[in-house]
């Protein structure tokens, strides 16, 4: 094993023969090699992303609720998060609160009504659950369920706006709390607090905007309008075009170490016959 050793000692060295003009111009093609390579990589890997961006959903254009769902299907993706607007009623009797919930950074708690929906922005006696409005307080909230109840602009036809949004995982209530607390958005399991259901529900549920036709109702309530944020675009990503970002990379790494190991044999050749002439030299 020593004696094979000493046959690549001397020179030229590894070193030298890399130096070599020829070498450097096959190191610079590999180099460029790599480097498209690692553009195709950048490219593969953006539109890992893109092709999902691509995908995503106009929420912010308002439409008719009957347009983007109906009471025989759940929340799909397509209708998720969605501005729409619809005409309805609210039922006086079936203000609920649910809590916690955060709006503007603080928490407090929604009040939540069942509106009977018209036509022909939605099925005509259909029921929604709409979150109203945003009271600091579960206390403020309770008064304010009761203020709708009592309060004329809720016994009208209203012309709503706002953001359909799916239904929450059910939260069951502590122990220490009334078995009827709602602590999420579940519009079935409202449905069976509601008084009158004389019609369809819909899976989903809708914060209401505040605009010209809820204004009076959050004013007699003295209710906050919900914050209302468009959802984010996302996270998915197409592993497979990552993967294929990754075997480009490897093939520029491949192109530089195929240059590396071609000039190790070409210095590894040039020792073998120098030793050969030295055998044959008398």
């Amino acid at each position: 094993m020593s004696s094979r050793k000493l046959e690549y000692l001397g020179e030229p060295t590894l070193a030298q023969v890399m130096r070599r003009p020829s070498w450097i111009l096959a190191l610079l093609l590999a180099l460029g090699v790599a480097v498209a390579f690692a553009a195709l990589a950048q490219w593969q890997a953006g539109i890992a992303v893109q092709s999902q961006q691509q995908d995503q959903v106009d929420t912010e254009s308002e439409r008719p609720l009957a347009s983007v769902t109906s009471f025989e299907q759940g929340v799909t993706d397509a209708a998720a998060g969605v501005v729409v607007h619809l005409d309805g009623t609210f039922v006086a009797d079936d203000f609920s609160v649910v809590s916690p919930r955060e709006n503007g950074g603080a928490s407090g708690a929604w009040v939540v009504g069942n509106l009977v929906t018209d036509g022909p922005d939605a099925e005509p006696g259909a029921h929604l659950a709409v979150a109203v409005g945003w009271a600091p307080s579960i206390a403020e909230a309770e008064r304010a369920a009761d203020a709708l109840a009592d309060g004329d602009q809720t016994a009208e036809t209203l012309e709503l706006t706002g953001r359909y949004m799916p239904p929450e995982a059910p939260r069951v209530p502590d122990a220490d709390e009334d078995p009827m607390t709602m602590h999420a958005m579940v519009p079935a399991a409202l449905a069976n607090l509601w008084g009158s259901v004389d019609g369809p529900v819909y899976s989903g549920y809708l914060v209401l905007h505040d605009d010209a036709g809820s204004a009076a109702v959050l004013d007699d309530a003295a209710l906050e309008a919900i914050d209302s944020v468009a959802p984010l675009p996302a996270d998915a990503v197409n592993w497979l075009n990552v993967f294929y970002a990754i075997e480009w990379l490897v093939f520029g790494g491949f192109a530089v170490f195929f240059w590396y190991r071609l000039a190790r044999d070409a210095w590894e050749k040039e020792h073998e016959m120098l030793l050969l002439e030295a055998e044959t030299t008398p």
